[in-house]
């Protein structure tokens, strides 16, 4: 019994992460164009910050802090999950709505970015980039892949067979989040929370 168990289970993981690399397959040409999206968003930050944005970077800056402040370890792996997974989610389900939503958050995301980055530089010099490079290391595929799946899901409209199309996206975008970016996110978690946690 604990062996056909076992069998079943091997399995349904099998079919299933067979199934969700095809599906990222699929969605090449989706990822390739949020990335470049995002690489556009990071380029702009570096030649065009009005004070309007700058002010609402800052903003959202210090309201992390604010949120983060006190936390011990795991409250503040919880709390970066909890904020990745909710962005990441909705990034995906949102572009329905013609991919608006995840190519407009790819764009802004990417202008973050770079203005933190920028400002980073410009205080602790290039080597700051290999402080903050283990951040994204699993927390960027995982936000790239939720973006790109959204922005494929709100072009099921072009197809000729729309409802189908439409559910095959919906099925494949939920199952690449079940079983790729939601580990990538806990792992993410995991790593930020701990950096934060030594650093502090």
């Amino acid at each position: 019994m604990k062996k056909k168990k076992k069998e079943r289970k091997e399995r349904f993981l099998q079919e299933n992460y067979s199934l969700t690399w095809k599906y990222i397959k699929e969605s090449k040409n989706s990822i390739l164009f949020v990335i470049l999206i995002f690489a556009l968003g990071f380029s702009i930050a570096s030649y065009y910050q009005p004070p309007e944005i700058v002010e609402l970077i800052m903003e959202i800056i210090e309201k992390l802090l604010e949120e983060t402040a006190g936390l011990n370890l795991w409250q503040m792996i919880i709390y970066i999950l909890n904020n990745n997974l909710r962005s990441s989610f909705f990034a995906m389900v949102l572009g329905v709505f013609l991919g608006i939503f995840p190519v407009f958050t790819a764009l802004f995301n990417g202008y973050i970015l770079g203005f933190v980055t920028e400002k980073s530089v410009q205080v602790g010099g290039l080597s700051v980039l290999w402080r903050l490079a283990p951040h994204g290391i699993f927390e960027f595929p995982a936000i790239i892949l939720a973006l790109a799946l959204g922005a494929r899901l709100g072009f099921f409209w072009t197809a000729v067979k729309k409802k189908k199309e439409f559910l095959k996206r919906i099925d494949g975008s939920l199952r690449v989040f079940l079983f790729v970016i939601l580990p990538l996110l806990i792992i993410a978690a995991i790593i930020e929370g701990v950096l934060i946690a030594v650093v502090g």
